[in-house]
């Protein structure tokens, strides 16, 4: 065989190897009887392969970070069912950062998980990232049932404990959920004014406020009184920019368990750790412009349809709602604005894991 034919096998043969090793044998045997059973089973890993990011470098302007405050800190949640949406949203970052090694990834896990770990490590070799475990037993009794399931894991409530979990000299961090992806400088963001408010985060006061909140919420004259001299509106949690600092000294966490609390007895609202922060922070955070989160690409809670995008510039994509674009592309059924997320998935499918 020709040394160039057989190179180009090479992929092909270590594909076939890696096939084999994630099958595993078990042989049994019968007293009863001479013959042994050999049963065959495919164990599918636990945690996808990514390729490999290329390494993205400082710009000639940027300056280079020496302390906690000359970076900029990202926080995010780490989950297993979620790690390819991680992955895509680190990349997307990385990409249009004109100083990418001035961002520091914070990421929270609820159980330390060595696979997930690696994969971090493989696929961004030269990342700056550490990892905290939110303990689950701090919200497990604060939990309500809500309309979808994903929405009731104890990680989707992390957000509102960063003052315990991230080291003390972390004052600033921008939050964003795993199912988006940044197309802008994430610098523009981080240095966007919080005004004096501890939370800065995209506003959408057309939306229909009241149907955050059931109606058990709203004839309560003394529950209805929490948004007295505020003007509320919604704004989407899984894109913010919070003062750690302020919200330890304004005892935010309190403030959002307390809530919880209520919900526990009367069922206030039907939407995870949203309606919380709503009823704390509504009509009393900095506006963001609505380019950093053109939310709502994953559909409704329920269905998940497909949504096209609002008239705009934009910055940031988010797949909020049921529906998430990995899931659909792998589906044969994307919506049209999955294809806006494809490009940063770095997830190494079946066909092309076999070819450089």
């Amino acid at each position: 065989m020709a040394s160039g034919s057989f190179s180009s096998c090479v992929p092909l043969l270590i594909g076939l190897l890696s096939l084999f090793l994630s099958f595993s044998f078990t042989f049994s045997s019968s007293s009863s009887s001479s013959a042994t059973n050999l049963r065959l089973t495919i164990r599918k890993p636990a945690v996808p392969i990514f390729n490999e990011a290329p390494a993205f470098r400082n710009g000639d302007t940027c300056s280079l970070a020496s302390s906690s405050a000359d970076f900029i800190h990202v926080v995010m949640t780490l989950d297993a069912n979620y790690i390819r949406g991680t992955m895509a949203a680190v990349f997307s970052i990385l990409q249009h950062s004109t100083c990418p090694e001035n961002v520091v990834f914070h990421f929270l896990w609820l159980r330390h998980d060595p696979d997930v770990f690696s994969s971090i490590q493989s696929t961004f070799p030269y990342l700056n990232f550490k990892v905290y475990r939110f303990d689950a037993a701090r919200v497990r009794g604060l939990i309500s049932k809500s309309i979808r399931q994903a929405l009731d894991q104890p990680l989707n409530y992390a957000r509102a404990y960063l003052v315990d979990i991230l080291p003390a000299d972390v004052k600033r961090v921008i939050y964003l959920d795993s199912d988006l992806v940044v197309v802008d400088d994430i610098l523009k963001l981080w240095k966007v004014d919080l005004g004096g408010k501890v939370l800065a985060a995209p506003e959408y006061c057309h939306a229909n406020f009241t149907s955050y909140f059931t109606a058990a919420f709203w004839s309560d004259p003394e529950l209805a009184k929490a948004f007295e001299g505020r003007r509320p509106c919604y704004f989407n949690t899984g894109v913010m920019i919070m003062d750690v600092e302020k919200w330890r000294r304004g005892g935010y966490t309190q403030k959002v368990e307390d809530w919880m609390q209520v919900q526990k007895q009367k069922k206030i609202y039907h939407l995870g750790s949203l309606p919380p922060f709503l009823l704390v922070l509504a009509g009393n955070i900095m506006p963001v412009d609505h380019r950093w989160n053109q939310h709502g690409l994953g559909g409704d809670n329920l269905e998940g349809k497909c949504r096209s995008l609002h008239p705009g510039p934009i910055s940031l994509l988010h797949w909020s709602g049921k529906g998430k674009p990995w899931l659909r592309l792998d589906s044969r059924r994307p919506c049209s604005v999955d294809h806006l997320w494809a490009p940063y998935d770095l997830y190494r499918t079946s066909r092309n894991s076999f070819v450089e």
